[in-house]
């Protein structure tokens, strides 16, 4: 059973910073896309970053609302996908899901980002 534990929300000024982390209960190599989606209230969940799998470190995808802002990363030693996310507003508010796809679709619990002062 695959398990997706987020961490790293939390209330933040407009124009901070956070780091969410998405750590996998097995290898991350297993799966040949990991991501990151956000649901805001009264919304649907959107799609923010996704990084694939790869030698190299794989490649990314942003959303064109946080390009520039967001960065998503992966630490395979430690089975762990970051979203470091910088220069946040109250736009970013909302509720941050981790997810992996490769034998299946797989969701974290959510991790919740306000954005306020």
């Amino acid at each position: 059973q695959v398990q997706l534990v987020e961490s790293g929300g939390g209330l933040v000024q407009p124009g901070g910073s956070l780091r969410l982390s998405c750590a996998a209960s097995g290898s991350i190599f297993n799966f040949y896309r990991m991501g990151w989606y956000r649901q805001a209230p009264g919304k649907q969940r959107e799609l923010v970053a996704q990084i694939t799998s790869g030698a190299s470190g794989g490649s990314t995808n942003y959303a064109d609302s946080v390009k520039g802002r967001f960065t998503i990363s992966r630490d395979n030693a430690k089975n762990t996908v970051y979203l470091q996310m910088d220069s946040l507003n109250p736009e970013d508010t909302a509720v941050y899901y981790c997810n992996a796809l490769g034998g299946g679709t797989f969701w974290g619990q959510g991790t919740q980002v306000t954005v306020s002062s």
